[in-house]
């Protein structure tokens, strides 16, 4: 009888990885944050409970973008997985309470020195991600741009961490 060790254990960890954010995501919040860049970047906010914002703290913030449900989750990467940087952006489209898995997404951030990169999402379940280094002093300006299945593009956007 042969074991089938390594796809059993490639998807665990994909198992692993869809679940952990969005689990981890779930708990007791409380922050509040401004839009991002100029009127063309920004999104009508909604309030929203979440963590602090101390550096080495997750956060989640949740927004309308042009009639999507959008949260942006950033948490710091366990140390030896991290996937791009110290840091996982996460973002979430939604649409009346469903996820969306047919877009394509791009990442911006905004360093507080200035520079700036991008970086395309990868999928993990109904999130997107991209890993960045966020660990220096300062707001971070993360900003998304998606196409929707329809061809139209949207883009919004949050500091990390906030004020």
């Amino acid at each position: 009888m042969k074991k089938v060790v390594q796809p059993l254990s490639a998807f665990t960890f994909a198992a692993l990885l869809t679940t952990a954010g969005p689990l981890y995501a779930a708990g007791d919040h409380a922050h509040g944050h401004d839009d991002p860049g100029d009127s063309q970047h920004q999104a009508s906010g909604m309030k929203h409970d979440g963590h602090g914002s101390a550096m080495g703290e997750m956060f989640l913030v949740k927004k309308q973008i042009d009639g999507y449900d959008v949260s942006f989750h950033v948490m710091k990467a366990k140390p030896g997985k991290e996937m791009g940087g110290s840091h996982d952006f996460m973002i979430k489209v939604e649409k009346d309470g469903k996820a969306l898995n047919n877009i394509v997404m791009n990442t911006k951030v905004k360093h507080p020195n200035g520079q700036s990169e991008s970086k395309k999402t990868m999928k993990m379940g109904d999130w997107l991600m991209a890993g960045y280094d966020l660990g220096h002093e300062g707001k971070h300006q993360m900003m998304i741009l998606f196409k929707t299945a329809d061809g139209k593009k949207h883009k919004g956007g949050v500091y990390y961490p906030g004020k």
